[in-house]
């Protein structure tokens, strides 16, 4: 039997909430306020608020978000950042933005992400920054790993491009470190309709230098402090973020109870299923599953009409980006098992729980 079931529905997610998204974007055009202003303070504030911290900067992209943190820790050329072996490219990318070299650490295999037992192995003298990601939604182990930072003086940096709302120790995502980051790209669960960014910190100094450094290194018209960027948050971006934020509890509820129903429905399967440990509340940005014959569940699952795909095929360290770094394969093993193994199954707000049973049934073929 062939049913679809696409990977994510975008579209499904804005016509829920569209008489409110539009009627914000309206909100902007008729202000007549097209960069920065009331609308993205509005939304800095919300965001903060909720993340638990004291300050919230809106800037341009995910990406962005990683750089002028790095930028504002005044991390650069001769410096090292760990960062995972496994993880979207744009943590390693962030990292050579700035001119530091990024120093790769193995994943715990049942978690997906950074094991902190192996991160002071990779401390040099050169080391300033920690690099965690809350992979997949699931937050990482932090109390260790700032427990490494205090030890030895490092800052800490977590990519939270994944993880909006996801609790560790019954605290939001969003304060731990001296700096999170977030992406509000249009897939995440709380996604704009185009690209967007953000850092949360409670650190007063860094949300400044954050504010200077997105406005061209200058905090007043005409008058530049620092070498800036241009990586200011869009005011419609803003805008329809502050609907979205209103749902995001609700939204990730749903979630939960997909990733419920994908384990109780592949529990007897073979394949490796998504373990959450008893500190972590994830927020199931992805339900990805692990299977040594990967590419043959990919092409069953298509032939039966549900959409999948693969975060990430290529490990960074194999990327010819970093073909400099001279990392070849064998140089991260987990990272390079996971790649080969990994499939994301259908997951969103808008997804249809029910719509979960005839997947599980074809993965348990």
């Amino acid at each position: 039997m062939i049913f679809k079931v696409p990977f994510l529905d975008l579209r499904a997610a804005y016509l829920e909430l569209k008489p409110e998204i539009d009627a914000a974007i309206a909100r902007v055009l008729d202000s007549g306020w097209y960069i920065l202003g009331s609308e993205v303070e509005a939304f800095e504030a919300e965001w903060a608020q909720y993340c638990g911290a004291s300050h919230a900067v809106g800037v341009g992209n995910g990406l962005d978000a990683l750089t002028l943190a790095l930028r504002a820790l005044e991390i650069g050329p001769g410096d090292e950042v760990i960062v995972p072996s496994n993880t979207y490219i744009a943590t390693w990318l962030a990292v050579s933005a700035v001119g530091a070299t990024p120093v790769p650490v193995e994943p715990d295999l049942a978690t997906y992400n950074i094991d902190p037992a192996l991160i002071p192995a990779a401390i040099t003298p050169r080391t300033k920054a920690l690099l965690p990601v809350h992979l997949y939604g699931q937050p990482a182990n932090l109390d260790p790993i700032l427990a490494i930072a205090r030890q030895h003086n490092l800052s800490v940096v977590e990519d939270a491009a994944q993880a909006h709302g996801a609790l560790y120790k019954g605290q939001r995502i969003g304060a731990h470190g001296d700096i999170v980051c977030w992406s509000f790209y249009p897939g995440k669960n709380l996604g704009a309709l185009g690209d967007a960014g953000a850092i949360t910190t409670n650190r007063a100094d860094l949300a400044d230098r954050i504010r200077i450094l997105r406005n061209y290194g200058s905090r007043l018209k005409y008058v530049n402090e620092v070498k800036g960027f241009n990586s200011r948050l869009d005011p419609i971006q803003a805008a329809v973020l502050r609907v979205k934020l209103l749902v995001l509890d609700e939204w990730n509820a749903r979630r939960r109870v997909i990733a419920q129903r994908y384990l109780e429905g592949l529990a007897g399967s073979a394949l490796v299923l998504p373990k959450v440990a008893e500190w972590a509340e994830p927020v199931w940005h992805l339900f990805v599953v692990r299977h040594p014959e990967r590419d043959a569940l990919v092409k069953r699952l298509n032939e039966a009409g549900v959409g999948s795909l693969i975060h990430y095929p290529v490990p960074p360290h194999l990327q010819e980006a970093y073909a400099e770094m001279e990392l070849g394969m064998g140089a991260f093993p987990v990272a390079e098992r996971m790649a080969g193994e990994v499939v994301s199954l259908p997951m969103g707000a808008q997804l249809s729980a029910t719509s979960i049973d005839p997947i599980c049934r074809v993965c348990n073929e």
